[in-house]
C-alpha cells in the first residue's frame, strides 16, 4: 500500500507541476483552486481523524484568511504579500484559538459541531453588515500583488508564475502537516482521539491536545484562504458559509477518514465531478451525492481503504485484520 501511495504522489507531483504546459487554462486555474481546497480540506482532516474533533464551521477561519488578503491587496496597504500570508494566517489561528477554549470546554461530538456552524454563519452574518468587506457581494476585482525578492521578483499576473507560486506554496504547507502529523505531536493527538480517558491517564492534557490541534487547523485554513485570494481576484461570504465547510467534510469521507493522503483524493474526485458538469446546473450535487451513496455502501473507509482492501487481497489472499493509518 505504501508503495502505491508513493507512485499516487509522484504522478500527482508531475500532473501538478506540468499543468501549466499540457493542460488549457480553465484546468490551469481549477488546478489552482484545488490546491487551496487540498490544504483547506487536509486541515479539517487534522481535526477529525487525528484528533477526533468535527468541526461543522471550519471554512468561518479559511474567511478570515481569505478576508485579510483580500482587504490588504485591494486597499494596497503596500504589505509585501508573504507578510499578508503570515499576517492571514496568524489571525486565522487566534480565532481558532478563542473559539477553542470558548467552546471545547463545554462542547464536544453533535454539540461541538452546531456550535462550530453557528459561530461560521455568526462571520457570515457580520460580514453581511460591513461595507467595508463588501456586504453580500464580496470583495471582487482584487489586484494580483508583484513580490520583490532582491534579484527576482514573482509576478502573479502572469498565470504561469502566480500557478507556480501557489504550487509550492501548497507544497510546503502539506509537508508541515504532513511532519506535524507523524510526528510526536501527531501521536499524543491520535491518543486523544482514540481513547481520551486513557491518554489522560497516562499524562497527556486532553484539553490542550485539543485546543492545540484546533488552533493549527484554523491557522492552516486561513492559509489555504490566503493563497486562493490573488488567484480567483474575488473573496465573497459564500467562503465562509456552512456549504464551504461541507466540502472538506466529503472530500475526507470520499477519499477516506483516517489516511493523511484521503482528502487530496476526495478533492480531486469532486474537482473532476464540478468540470465534467459544469455546463449541467445542479447535475454536480447529484452527481456527488451518488458518488458518497455508492462509497458509504460498498467502501466505508473511503477510496483509500477500498484501494488498501483491493492491494491486501492480492497479496495475502484475504483482508487484513488490523487497520493501520496510512
Amino acid at each position: 500500500m505504501k508503495r502505491l501511495i508513493a507512485y499516487g504522489l509522484v504522478l500527482l507531483f508531475l500532473l501538478f507541476a506540468t499543468a501549466p504546459y499540457t493542460v488549457n487554462a480553465g484546468l490551469v486555474f481549477i488546478a489552482g483552486i484545488a490546491m487551496t481546497e487540498i490544504i483547506f480540506a487536509l486541515s479539517w482532516n487534522m481535526l477529525f481523524s487525528y484528533a477526533g474533533l468535527a468541526s461543522f464551521g471550519h471554512a468561518a477561519f479559511f474567511g478570515v484568511g481569505a478576508y485579510t488578503a483580500a482587504v490588504f491587496l485591494k486597499y494596497d496597504y503596500g504589505l509585501h504579500f508573504l507578510l499578508v500570508i503570515a499576517l492571514g494566517t496568524f489571525l486565522g489561528g487566534v480565532s481558532s484559538f478563542v473559539v477553542a477554549i470558548i467552546v471545547l470546554r463545554r462542547a464536544s461530538g453533535i454539540q461541538l459541531a452546531i456550535l462550530t456552524l453557528a459561530l461560521s454563519q455568526l462571520v457570515v452574518t457580520l460580514i453581511g453588515y460591513s461595507a467595508f468587506l463588501g456586504r453580500d457581494e464580496g470583495i471582487p476585482s482584487i489586484p494580483r500583488p508583484v513580490m520583490e525578492f532582491g534579484l527576482f521578483r514573482i509576478d502573479m499576473n502572469d498565470q504561469v508564475q502566480a500557478y507556480y507560486f501557489l504550487f509550492v506554496m501548497s507544497l510546503l504547507a502539506v509537508a508541515l502537516m504532513w511532519l506535524l502529523l507523524h510526528g510526536y505531536v501527531g501521536r499524543r493527538m491520535k491518543a486523544v482521539a482514540i481513547d481520551p480517558e486513557r491518554a489522560a491517564f497516562v499524562g497527556i492534557d486532553v484539553w490542550r491536545v485539543r485546543v492545540f490541534a484546533f488552533t493549527i487547523g484554523g491557522a492552516f485554513a486561513a492559509f489555504a484562504g490566503c493563497l486562493l485570494v490573488p488567484w480567483a481576484q474575488i473573496v465573497t461570504p459564500d467562503l465562509v458559509m456552512w456549504l464551504h465547510s461541507a466540502q472538506p467534510m466529503l472530500a475526507t469521507l470520499l477519499g477516506g477518514a483516517g489516511f493523511f493522503w484521503g482528502p487530496i483524493i476526495g478533492v480531486l474526485v469532486l474537482s473532476m465531478v464540478n468540470y465534467a458538469t459544469r455546463t449541467f446546473a445542479g447535475l454536480s450535487e447529484v452527481l456527488v451525492g451518488g458518488i458518497l451513496l455508492i462509497v458509504v455502501l460498498l467502501a466505508p473507509q473511503g477510496i483509500m481503504g477500498f484501494l488498501r482492501r483491493i492491494v491486501e487481497r492480492s497479496s495475502t489472499g484475504k483482508p487484513a485484520m488490523v487497520e493501520e493509518q496510512a
